[in-house]
């Protein structure tokens, strides 16, 4: 397994930092960080309010990666607060395919870091509702 993962998870952890913004949010629960195609990495961190304006980590990290002038995603890892790795709400799996709807399938997701899992969004979104 490449040590990119190992970079992109501690890109994440930098951020995680789980806190109170105010006594309607919080902030940093989650982490991500994500490989684009040109080999740079964005990272963001969820944003929950108590409403419905809040942001997943892995989006926010799509979202500054757009803002940097890029639009394609190689890898993507999400830091649960207990440190563990997981999948991508249904959210961010919709934003990444119509993203990349030609080629989202390719997207690499680390489901499982201490085991080293690695599945592809085709694996998670064999069908996308469009």
């Amino acid at each position: 397994m490449s040590d990119i993962w190992d970079k992109l998870y501690n890109e994440a952890k930098q951020v995680q930092d789980g806190r109170n913004i105010s006594e309607y949010i919080e902030a940093g629960g989650v982490a991500a960080a994500i490989l684009s195609s040109s080999g740079r990495i964005y990272t963001g961190v969820c944003v929950d309010t108590c409403s419905t304006l809040g942001i997943c980590a892995e989006r926010n990290a799509i979202f500054n990666m757009i803002t940097n002038g890029e639009n394609e995603i190689s890898k993507v890892i999400a830091i649960m607060p207990d440190g563990k790795s997981g999948a991508p709400c249904g959210a961010c799996r919709e934003l990444m395919v119509q993203l990349m709807p030609g080629n989202y399938n390719a997207i690499e997701i680390m489901l499982d870091y201490e085991n080293k899992k690695v599945i592809t969004l085709g694996e998670l979104t064999p069908e996308w509702w469009i």
